[in-house]
């Protein structure tokens, strides 16, 4: 058990503590560990729950008020709160395409069903661009790369994945491709909201500080 919590990630030790626990009281076998023993554990369990794998995994959610949108990201988060990255590969899959066409729609972006996913996504990035809604070099060339690793997500969905009969991606690089495009989703809904405001200030003019409500 011990070089088990040592290479545990912290969500799966905090699952076995808590698992532990319940079990130990419902067979009586806990013997005569004091009640503020077995809380302090609990705590514990709790706060390595508390750590989810994926930082970013309150970015996955529907940007729009589509029942099949909001279904496959509360899919999505659900493979990641089951600590099983690997299993939920196929679902962020629908959940990217989903989200970045969504996105690029108000930029005027043409959208296909023939039209790959990372063409879309380049057109994006190009938008950005010239709309002048990228402050740095690094940040453009940080969502080109993207485009690259949404064609290639193509490959990992098709072959390493639950949507067919495959043997899945491992657990390690399931968990880097899940913090990639959740940070990925998180950096580029902060962006849109920025534009969003200053479209709509554009519209109405400069507020004027002067009032107070």
């Amino acid at each position: 058990m011990r070089t088990f919590w040592d290479v545990a990630p912290n969500h799966t030790a905090g699952r076995v503590i808590d698992g532990l626990i319940v079990v130990g009281i419902q067979e009586d076998c806990l013997g005569d560990s004091n009640h503020l023993l077995i809380e302090d554990c609990r705590k514990i369990a709790q706060r390595l729950l508390s750590k989810q794998p994926v930082a970013e995994l309150d970015a996955l959610t529907a940007i729009a008020d589509e029942r099949d949108f909001e279904v496959v990201a509360e899919h999505v988060r659900e493979a990641i709160q089951k600590n099983q990255p690997e299993g939920g590969l196929d679902r962020l899959h629908t959940f990217v395409n989903k989200f970045i066409r969504v996105t690029c729609e108000p930029h005027g972006i043409t959208i296909t069903r023939d039209k790959p996913l990372h063409s879309v996504f380049g057109e994006y990035v190009k938008a950005l661009r010239e709309g002048g809604h990228l402050e740095s070099a690094m940040t453009e060339r940080i969502l080109k790369s993207s485009i690259s690793v949404l064609e290639a997500f193509n490959d990992v969905r098709n072959n390493k994945s639950l949507a067919h009969d495959n043997p899945i991606l491992n657990y390690e690089e399931s968990l880097l491709i899940f913090n990639h495009v959740a940070a990925s989703v998180r950096f580029i809904k902060s962006l849109e909201a920025k534009i969003k405001a200053k479209v709509i200030q554009a519209k109405h003019g400069d507020w004027d500080e002067s009032i107070p409500f």
